[in-house]
């Protein structure tokens, strides 16, 4: 296997559809995975046309052990992985009791497990290359739990516990392990809104999805441990490892219960 792949989730919108354009520019070839009935093979198809390079599309949920099974399974014994992007996952803002069990399960599910166990059955192909990257999205949410949040900050706090827990354990295996923690990102309408209810405050933390994916890999690529996009968000971090849990929980979470409040 000579040719290298770089695999990305949850590359169909976003942040993850932003990331494969950025790698294609780089002339990297792809494997894209996204949920069944996206616009993943439009994208796959442009991005041949434009860039030359070879774009392989996954159509499955992640969260299904069946189809991680058997995706995975056909990636491995076809491809030669060199960088692996986990970027899929997903949140939301409810009260923990208007959470359903199903919400939470898929939450813990798409951000913990399938984070850990893709890096996991990919890890053996990242080592036989001389360099390869592992680069995880967390969230600048995984630095203090939030109230109406509750479970998606805490699995951002594995995702980046957990990248940095492997970058040490890899640091002499040729494996560089990253974990990006990115502000508010206007992905949909519904996150636009949200964003656009907090303010001035709100959009300070804002960069483009495309500037976001473009400095993101450049850092991994560079070997960057913690990537904070943004000088706002880089200022927002400092001030969280300064104030105390039970004071920054308050101050964000009133935040949140105001914007709940706007939407309801």
């Amino acid at each position: 296997m000579n040719k290298t792949y770089t695999l990305i989730t949850g590359a169909s919108s976003g942040l993850g559809s932003a990331f494969a354009l950025c790698c294609a520019r780089l002339k990297m070839n792809l494997i894209l995975i996204a949920l069944p009935g996206s616009a993943i093979k439009r994208t796959g198809e442009e991005l041949r046309r434009l860039y030359g390079v070879e774009v392989h599309i996954f159509e499955f949920d992640l969260t299904s052990n069946e189809a991680f099974e058997t995706h995975v399974g056909i990636i491995k014994a076809s491809f030669a992985v060199n960088f692996l992007i986990n970027n899929a996952g997903m949140g939301g803002t409810v009260p923990m009791l208007d959470c359903s069990p199903q919400v939470i399960d898929k939450i813990i599910r798409l951000n913990i497990s399938c984070t850990a166990l893709l890096t996991r059955e990919l890890l053996p192909q990242l080592l036989r290359h001389e360099k390869s990257y592992v680069l995880n999205i967390a969230s600048m949410a995984a630095f203090s739990p939030i109230a109406y949040k509750t479970v998606y900050p805490a699995s951002k706090a594995f995702v980046s516990s957990f990248s940095l827990g492997l970058r040490e354990e890899m640091q002499h295996e040729g494996l560089s392990v990253s974990v990006a923690c990115p502000g508010p990102i206007m992905t949909n309408s519904n996150t636009s809104q949200r964003i656009l209810l907090q303010g001035y405050k709100g959009r300070l933390g804002l960069v483009s999805t495309m500037d976001l994916a473009n400095r993101i890999v450049r850092q991994t690529l560079a070997g960057r441990a913690v990537i904070v996009p943004g000088w706002w968000n880089r200022m927002n971090q400092k001030l969280m490892g300064i104030i105390p849990s039970t004071i920054k929980v308050r101050l964000i979470s009133g935040v949140i219960k105001r914007e709940l409040q706007l939407t309801h």
